[in-house]
C-alpha cells in the first residue's frame, strides 16, 4: 500500500459511485461472508483496508462488543468511511480510523486480539509485508479472518465471449498494477510461511441458477457495476475498446433476462491463529 491515494493503482476507482459499490458489495455479500466469522470474544481488532467503512459498519453491528481500528491508504475513502460510520448511532465510540501504510504499520506490537481483511490484499502489492505487519501487532492466541478473491472460478451462461474477454483483460490489468486477482488461493501458503498456526481455508461460492432466480438476478446486476467500475481505467490504457464494453453490458443485460442463466464464482476465507 502508499500513502497517497494517487499513487495507489485502484482498478476501481475512488468515485462516490464506487463508494456506493463498496456499500452495497457489503450488504449483499454479508451472509456469506460472514457465516463463519467470529469476534464474540475479541475487544479490540485491526481491519486492514477499511476503505468507506462498509464492512465496519457490518462487524460492529454483528459483534456489539467490538472496538475497530480501521486502516486505509486512501484518505478519500477514509472521510467516506467516517462520515458513514458517524450516521450510525450504534457505532458511536466504537471505532477510529487511521490513514496508514499497511506494510508499514504505526502500531506496538501484540496490540490488537484480533484481525480482519476482506477484498483487500487483491489490491496490494506486498500482501506477505501485510499479513506479517498483521502478525506483529496481534497478541498471542488472536485470530486473523481474510476473504479474497479467485477470479479464475468466475462462470457465466449463456455464453458471452466479449464479456470474457473483457473478463481477461480486467485481471491482466490489476496483475500488471502490482495487485493479484487470484491470490484467494495462496492464503494458506503465505500464512503457513510467515508462521501463523491453525490455518484454515474455505471455497465459498455463489451457484445461482433456476432455484434461487432473484438472487441471481441480484448477483448479476451488482457484478455487472463492479466490471464497469473498471472500464475508464481499461480504455484509457487501451486493454479494451469502448466497443467491447458495450456489447459486455449488452451480454450481460441478456443474461440477466434469459430464464436459465447461471452464475458462479467462488472466493476464498482464510483463518489463522497467532502464537
Amino acid at each position: 500500500m502508499t500513502t497517497k491515494t494517487s499513487d495507489f493503482p485502484y482498478i476501481h476507482g475512488f468515485s462516490s459511485t464506487e463508494q456506493e459499490r463498496l456499500r452495497k458489495q457489503a450488504r449483499f455479500s454479508e451472509q456469506i461472508v460472514y457465516r463463519d466469522i467470529d469476534f464474540s470474544h475479541a475487544g479490540n481488532i485491526l481491519e486492514v483496508g477499511c476503505g468507506v467503512g462498509a464492512q465496519t459498519e457490518v462487524l460492529l453491528r454483528r459483534f456489539p462488543d467490538l472496538h475497530i481500528t480501521g486502516i486505509d491508504f486512501s484518505e478519500k475513502q477514509l472521510a467516506a468511511a467516517s462520515a458513514n460510520l458517524a450516521s450510525l448511532p450504534y457505532t458511536d465510540g466504537r471505532y477510529q480510523l487511521q490513514h496508514m501504510d499497511a506494510t508499514n504499520m504505526g502500531f506496538k506490537p501484540r496490540s490488537f486480539d484480533g484481525a480482519f481483511l476482506c477484498w483487500v490484499l487483491e489490491h496490494v502489492p506486498n500482501p506477505l509485508r501485510v499479513l506479517s505487519e498483521v502478525r506483529r501487532v496481534l497478541q498471542p492466541g488472536a485470530r486473523v479472518f481474510i476473504t479474497e478473491v479467485l477470479n479464475s472460478s468466475f462462470f457465466l451462461d449463456p455464453y458471452s465471449p466479449n464479456l470474457n474477454k473483457y473478463w481477461v483483460a480486467f485481471n491482466d490489468h490489476q496483475l500488471e498494477v502490482g495487485g493479484d486477482p487470484f491470490v484467494g488461493a495462496k492464503l494458506g501458503n503465505m500464512l503457513l510461511a510467515l508462521g501463523y498456526r491453525d490455518v484454515r481455508t474455505e471455497v465459498k461460492t455463489w451457484h445461482l441458477d433456476n432455484r434461487n432466480p432473484d438472487k441471481r438476478q441480484e448477483i448479476i446486476a451488482y457484478w455487472t457495476e463492479l466490471l464497469l467500475s473498471a472500464a475508464d481505467q481499461l480504455i484509457q490504457k487501451q486493454a479494451v475498446t469502448a466497443e467491447l464494453v458495450e456489447k459486455m453490458t449488452d451480454e450481460l443485460k441478456r443474461v440477466q433476462s434469459d430464464p436459465n442463466a447461471v452464475f458462479f464464482y467462488s472466493f476464498v476465507q482464510a483463518t489463522a491463529t497467532v502464537y
